[in-house]
């Protein structure tokens, strides 16, 4: 990880459950990124410059930290930015167990060109409920980009999207199924963060 990005991310390394629900041994506290926007908003430019070829309308990007990268790079694109909220309401799944949507008064995205936009990928949990309701809504994503992934999942996400994946750094991690947890089988305790 470059070490401009590593400066702003405060990284703890333990076991851990994920939003997504998998479990993995590093957790970023991305609360805290966007605190300075003075030292994001280059991230964040050089991530724009990076979306600018697919002729974007507008950036979405998950009401997490996510969306405040996401403001700054439609800012530097001078396009509509949009977000998703996660819903409270955890559906019954052992991953992946909640949906993003777009609040109603945001517009009508039928047909409009939206990149996704955001802090960090790993399991993808935020950008996967994000693109399901984007895609429910009509919108034509041309783009997935981020500041950094983690591992192999969000390379899988954006082909499962059919959408290129843009990204500014990218660093290797593991997440796994609780059932494969290596971690869990070694009996070391796991984290759970309250959900946000």
């Amino acid at each position: 990880m470059r070490s401009d990005l590593a400066a702003l991310l405060h990284q703890r390394r333990g076991h851990f459950e994920l939003e997504s629900g998998h479990h993995g041994d590093l957790w970023l506290d991305l609360e805290s990124l966007c605190s300075r926007p003075s030292q994001v908003r280059p991230l964040a430019a050089e991530l724009a410059q990076r979306l600018r070829r697919y002729d974007v309308e507008i950036i979405c990007g998950p009401l997490v930290e996510g969306a405040f990268v996401s403001l700054l790079v439609a800012e530097e694109l001078d396009v509509e930015f949009i977000y998703t909220v996660r819903d409270p309401v955890r559906i019954d799944s052992a991953l992946f167990p909640f949906s993003y949507r777009i609040p109603k008064s945001l517009g009508a995205l039928q047909g409009r060109r939206v990149a996704v936009a955001n802090d960090v990928i790993n399991a993808g949990s935020a950008v996967q409920g994000t693109l399901s309701d984007l895609e429910a809504c009509g919108a034509t994503v041309v783009a997935i980009g981020t500041l950094l992934t983690l591992g192999s999942r969000p390379a899988e996400l954006a082909r499962e999207a059919y959408v290129p994946l843009e990204t500014r750094d990218a660093a290797s991690n593991s997440v796994w199924a609780p059932e494969e947890c290596p971690l869990c089988a070694a009996c070391e305790p796991l984290t759970r963060f309250p959900a946000r």
